[in-house]
């Protein structure tokens, strides 16, 4: 039949070629690893938005230790339009910067971000690129830049189901609550002070807080009594 294709198996195809790829960035003087090398906070950042005027939309989050972090940032030239939304576990940013920095030729080369974190200047980054090919083109352009190196490279799905399988097994753990510490930590939640309360990370599982909590309370202990018996 012309025009015909089979969905799940172009998805399936993707899925397979889809790589999961970390990065860690050095000597970038864009204005958040510049902060953050000034300065003891750690930044989690969404990924940058590069807008047709040549700005580049920046949003990000720091914990209430964040006063020192918004004194560097409104002193910076290249900073635009920096506004901040206090929240119960530190403050919510946004601006423009006229700076690109090198996660900006990473995203050109066709890297999908899923986290990028900056701290003492030192940025770094996990996200996904579909192919082997692509995954040339974006380190070439790494390779242009000062201090990128790849840490990780792995086949979607492959690494994270053999290490959760492992976690699971090693410490009696249900998948759910796996899950739950897992998430927790990359978003911060175990952080002093904390960067997500249970309700972001509740919604993130898409969950309610008190299953996170519930979660995460049998997950420790089943922990905790493994290491003290």
């Amino acid at each position: 039949m012309s025009g015909f294709y089979n969905k799940s198996a172009v998805s399936i195809h993707v899925i397979s070629e889809c790589l999961v790829v970390e990065f860690e960035i050095r000597g970038d003087d864009c204005p958040l690893a510049e902060a953050t090398r000034r300065v003891a906070v750690p930044v989690t950042a969404q990924p940058p938005q590069l807008r047709s005027d040549g700005y580049a939309l920046l949003r990000f989050g720091a914990s209430n230790a964040a006063d020192r972090l918004t004194t560097v940032l409104e002193a910076d030239d290249r900073v635009r339009y920096l506004h901040r939304v206090l929240t119960d576990n530190g403050v919510n940013y946004r601006c423009l910067s006229k700076h690109p920095c090198v996660v900006h030729e990473l995203v050109s080369e066709g890297l999908l971000i899923e986290s990028l974190g900056y701290r003492n200047g030192t940025a770094t980054v996990t996200g996904a690129v579909v192919g082997y090919d692509v995954l040339g083109g974006v380190m070439d352009r790494a390779g242009e830049t000062v201090g990128v190196t790849l840490k990780r490279v792995y086949p979607l799905g492959v690494h994270d189901e053999r290490e959760r399988t492992a976690i699971t097994q090693r410490w009696d753990l249900t998948r759910k609550q796996e899950q739950a510490l897992r998430v927790a930590t990359e978003l911060g939640y175990f952080e002093l002070p904390r960067n997500a309360d249970a309700a972001a990370v509740a919604a993130e599982l898409g969950v309610s807080k008190s299953a996170f909590l519930e979660r995460l309370r049998r997950a420790e202990r089943s922990i905790l009594t493994q290491l003290f018996g």
